[in-house]
């Protein structure tokens, strides 16, 4: 026996232990990652215009995705038959979150991209846990030193402002900031609906500059297929998913929440066929506010699509 039971056969259930995401190992120094994922939290959330809390977000995902850390052998599809994050060949760590000095976004931002340059460095997948949009940023900041990216936007919002009321580095402004660097090499916008954030000129301004911009609607008539055919095929891929790109729903714990989005197994869907259509090489998940929402369906929702999305980035990795 242990100091803290019996070791043998230790179950180790969700509600025991520290929320690493999944339960995955914490690494606290950052030039020790060495893993195929590792995942960084950004609770950053100052300047939002509506309902802040997106701060919490990086806990609250945290603490759902322990659901999910049940079969230390792998996740079993039935459905495609396959095994997920078989955990002897797909290795996942927490490096925790970077540090947020509130009221300052520059130094905020700053931090971040440095985490997401150590992830890159160690030749890791980035998997950043928001915080406001605005996080965005400085992931595709970090990007800067690699080869080219195409971002994919899941969103109610298309984010592309360019400046307003002097803000330029907020949650209004990422797609808008991703777009001006020469190695984004266009941008896929989809779930964008109803009343944006984004002005019609910006919405001119994002196709000028290589936007493809779809609604749900629009989506659903083309089918998954129809829209992954209008996405450049064998490009890495950069994924921003705000969790108001799906209804509210099934996602209530959201600043701005947005109705007639998305459901789960669309953008499932959707990721599947990205990953086997090109390299995720990095992704974002942002906006989820857990104090809106109590029964937690929303940071539920968050873990369980990134759980997948990293399975079925591994799982087309090795197998391609």
């Amino acid at each position: 026996m242990t100091q803290h039971g019996y070791e043998k056969g230790r179950l180790d259930l969700p509600f025991v232990g520290i929320s690493t995401f999944g339960k995955n190992p914490y690494v606290q120094d950052w030039d020790a990652i060495d893993a195929d994922v590792a995942v960084l939290g950004a609770p950053f959330d100052f300047g939002t215009q509506w309902r802040s809390g997106a701060r919490f977000g990086p806990r609250g995902i945290r603490e759902a995705s322990t659901l999910f850390s049940f079969g230390h052998g792998g996740a079993y599809d039935h459905e495609d038959d396959v095994t997920y994050l078989p955990a002897d060949k797909v290795r996942i760590v927490d490096i925790g979150d970077a540090d947020i000095v509130h009221t300052d976004t520059e130094q905020s931002h700053a931090n971040i991209e440095h985490g997401v340059r150590k992830i890159l460095a160690a030749g890791a997948v980035p998997i950043v846990l928001g915080g406001d949009h605005s996080v965005n940023i400085p992931c595709i900041n970090a990007f800067s030193d690699q080869e080219p990216i195409h971002i994919v936007q899941i969103d109610a919002h298309l984010d592309f402002v360019d400046v307003r009321h002097g803000v330029r580095y907020g949650h209004g402004n990422p797609m808008r900031r991703a777009a001006e660097k020469d190695y984004v090499t266009g941008l896929s916008q989809l779930g964008i609906r109803n009343v944006s954030s984004t002005a019609k000129d910006g919405y001119d301004a994002a196709r000028e500059m290589g936007a493809d911009i779809l609604s749900v609607r629009q989506f659903r008539k083309a089918g998954v297929e129809g829209v992954l055919s209008r996405i450049p095929e064998g490009a890495r891929y950069y994924v921003t998913l705000d969790i108001d790109g799906f209804d509210p729903s099934i996602a209530p714990g959201t600043g701005t929440p947005s109705h007639g989005g998305f459901l789960y197994y669309e953008i499932l869907e959707l990721l599947d066929g990205l990953a086997k259509r090109g390299d995720i090489v990095g992704m974002d998940l942002v906006e989820v506010a857990p104090d809106y929402d109590h029964t937690g369906t929303t940071a539920i929702l968050a873990a369980q699509v990134l759980m997948n999305t990293i399975g079925r980035i591994m799982h087309n990795r090795k197998a391609g």
